[in-house]
């Protein structure tokens, strides 16, 4: 139950943010694991723009990924897809 509640939270907060379609800006955070940036980056479409830095000490890799989104509910649902990848922390 509080899973939806904060979906739905998260819905309306975007929709005050954002008129659709608009460009959508995905940040995760996560260690540079070959592995785990192609299972993250599976997620999206070929044509998204990525965006990667690597903290100071290379032990972590920032990705933002931006994206023309249709709807605050097509965002939720990209959000549930990629937190299904170890590891991976998402802002």
């Amino acid at each position: 139950m509080e899973h939806d509640e904060a979906r739905d939270r998260m819905r309306k907060a975007l929709d005050q943010v954002h008129k659709w379609p608009a460009v959508y800006m995905f940040k995760f955070i996560l260690e540079p694991e070959q592995e785990k940036i192609d299972a993250l980056l599976a997620h999206f479409p070929a044509e998204a723009e990525v965006l990667r830095k690597y903290s100071t000490g290379g032990k972590y890799l920032s990705l933002t990924v931006r994206e023309v989104m249709l709807s605050a509910e097509e965002v939720v649902r990209r959000y549930d897809q990629t937190s299904n990848v170890s590891g991976v922390i998402v802002l």
